[in-house]
């Protein structure tokens, strides 16, 4: 009788297991709390602050903003870093990564492809002055042996910072790329090689239509990275003309006219451009390729 009353009847951890929210699942709090402490509530908080403007209109921020060429022309230029800085880089970890997931000193030389990531983008931007500067290594070596007869502009430009960009994103890119295609079960490149098809055969028919869904996930990630460029864009840059990126405007109205309404904005536009574009590359991978990624290993 008493067992026929104890299931009728579980008790209360019984019953929030049954819903889901066991010992295990309690865990996960903590992260959504900090989650919701550093990323939701300044979210939230930006947003609100951006429909209060200075002149207390509800749409005077972006109003002024698009009605700024100085301010709108910001998407642009950090769109034309961004965008060509992230097929770059993309097109480099391809054949590299099919490189090294062939090789036997696989972990040296991942290791030495994704130093720049340990230095950090200031770093970086140091040494590529010190190197690549109007006074660097680079220009007097090639004026030393005549190659050039005056200092080639490698910095405080557009060039500079996109190469930058480069060298600090190609990491972050290749371990994702290598990643994806080492989780091709090679069963099916061996398959294909013994029905004869050819290495350009194999990549087109077998390894890129698995491989597209990582790759577009590898180019979304990559492009939010490089879409937030700021320290290279300063440094390595002209703020004040061809690099004054978003995030530039956004320091600005900030921290130097100390409007934070505005700040708020353009942060916000910032996102929406963000997501725009990641929305297009994903919409444009379902047109390549549907479903799983079938025969990968694990």
């Amino acid at each position: 009788m008493s067992s026929i009353d104890y299931h009728s009847n579980p008790g209360l951890k019984a019953r929030l297991a049954a819903r889901g929210l066991d010992s295990v699942t309690l865990l996960v709090l903590p992260a959504m709390a900090l989650l919701v402490g550093l990323f939701v509530y300044p979210f939230l908080y930006g947003l609100w602050l951006s429909f209060n403007p200075k002149d207390g209109s509800l749409l005077g921020n972006y109003f002024k903003f698009f009605s700024d060429p100085f301010l709108y022309d910001t998407i642009g230029t950090t769109l034309k870093l961004a965008v060509p800085v992230t097929i770059l880089n993309l097109v480099f970890a391809v054949p590299v990564a099919f490189r090294v997931r062939l090789m036997k000193n696989q972990r040296l030389l991942t290791t030495i492809l994704v130093l720049p990531i340990t230095l950090g983008t200031v770093l970086v931007a140091e040494g590529m002055l010190n190197y690549l500067g109007p006074q660097g290594w680079a220009n007097r070596i090639m004026m030393l042996f005549g190659i050039i007869s005056s200092p080639v502009k490698l910095t405080n430009n557009y060039w500079g910072v996109m190469l930058s960009l480069v060298i600090t994103g190609f990491p972050f890119t290749f371990l994702l790329t290598l990643s994806y295609i080492s989780g091709i079960d090679p069963a099916l490149e061996q398959a294909a090689a013994t029905l004869g098809a050819k290495a350009r055969a194999r990549f087109r028919y077998i390894f890129l239509p698995l491989l597209i869904p990582g790759l577009a996930i590898t180019f979304c990630l990559s492009f939010v990275q490089a879409y937030s460029v700021f320290p290279s864009a300063v440094l390595l840059g002209a703020p004040a003309g061809p690099t004054r990126v978003i995030s530039i405007a956004a320091y600005q109205a900030a921290f130097e006219e100390y409007d934070y309404s505005m700040a708020s904005a353009i942060a916000m536009i910032m996102g929406v451009v963000q997501l725009a574009v990641v929305a297009a590359v994903l919409q444009i991978r379902n047109l390549f390729y549907r479903g799983p990624a079938g025969g990968a290993k694990g």
